[in-house]
Parts: structure tokens; C-alpha cells; sequence
């Protein structure tokens, strides 16, 4: 029996940054759903783009997490930029993201000083910086945190929520909240 199904037509170019966002897309799927043993092709085949497409945008899974997390990054940017968000809502966040990212938190921690993942570093730096003087001004925090303690603090949530089973992770991330929140409160 021949399908009747007509093949998908190739748009080239025009395509690229359709495929990019829905490759991306994808990842977050096929990663939380399969963890880190899911096949890179699997990546492809949800997007539904070739795998041409899928190694011509990246190479190979670290540059696929580094797109994802640079994704994350703007997102808490964009989402930290108004005046009235706090530390507090950084780590609402930041779970909201690990969440979805879990099985990419290892890929991308293994080697912070790689090339494509240091540039994320700082900028997430820049938002936690500013994070922590606006929260200090407003006396939020005690004044011996500080922006290095708060990443530790973000790293450790992160590490841990990507190593907790799903069902429980709503649970590990209150937790270390009710923590980061005692120990990063004015004295």
C-alpha cells in the first residue's frame, strides 16, 4: 500500500530559524522525557526535521543544551528586569526551568569553562548581581550574601532537582527554598 501522504517540502534556507526553534523545543521533550540516554536523533525526529537539520544547527548535545540554557537565560533576563523581583522569585524560576531541563543541567555543568557555556556564566552572573544589590538595598538579605552564594545556592537546586525522581521534585525544591530563604535573611 503507497502512502498518500505528500513528502514535506524542502524550504532551505528559509526554514533554518523554524527548525532551530523547533529543534530546541524538542530537546526539552525528548530530554525530559528520555533523560540524557535518549538518542540524539530522537531530537530530530520530534522536531520533524531531518537529522541534516539537526547536526547543521548543533553539532552535538553540549551545543544543543547551550542553546536551551541560553534560552533560559533571556528568559530570566527579560523576567528579573522589573523592579520588583526579588531572589526569591530567581529560584521560582530557576526551578520552573531546571524542571524542564533536567536531563541538559549535567551536560552543561560538566565543563563551565567550555567556550559555548562560559558566556551563559556571566550572564546569569550580571542577573544575580543585580538581583542581590536590589535585594540587599531593600533589606531582603543580610548584607554578608552575596551574588557568589546565591549561584552556589542556584547550582545546588539545580543538581539536585535534575537527580530527584519528577514526582518529588516539587517537594526538594520548597525545601531548599525554605533553606536559601533562612540563610540568606537579614540578621
Amino acid at each position: 500500500m503507497q502512502s498518500t501522504a505528500s513528502p514535506r517540502a524542502n524550504r532551505g534556507p528559509a526554514a533554518a530559524a523554524e527548525n532551530r526553534r523547533a529543534l530546541i523545543a524538542a530537546a526539552r521533550e525528548v530530554y525530559a522525557d528520555g533523560g540524557l540516554a535518549a538518542p540524539f536523533s530522537a531530537v530530530a525526529k520530534r522536531a520533524g526535521v531531518g537529522q541534516g537539520s539537526l547536526y547543521r544547527h548543533f553539532p552535538d548535545r553540549t551545543a544543543l543544551a547551550v542553546a536551551v540554557f541560553e534560552e533560559n537565560v533571556g528568559d530570566l533576563e527579560e523576567y528579573t528586569s522589573s523592579p520588583d523581583r526579588t531572589i526569591d522569585d530567581l529560584l521560582d524560576r530557576v526551578v520552573e526551568q531546571a524542571v524542564e531541563s533536567t536531563a541538559l543541567i549535567e551536560l552543561i555543568t560538566a565543563d563551565l569553562n567550555d567556550s559555548r557555556v562560559r558566556p551563559l556564566s556571566d550572564r546569569f552572573a550580571a542577573v544575580v548581581n543585580s538581583l542581590v544589590e536590589r535585594d540587599r538595598a531593600e533589606g531582603r538579605i543580610s548584607d554578608h550574601i552575596d551574588a557568589e552564594d546565591v549561584m552556589m545556592a542556584v547550582r545546588m537546586l539545580s543538581t539536585e532537582l535534575a537527580r530527584t525522581e519528577a514526582p518529588a521534585r516539587p517537594a526538594v525544591a520548597e525545601r531548599a527554598r525554605r533553606l536559601f530563604h533562612a540563610a540568606f535573611a537579614p540578621r
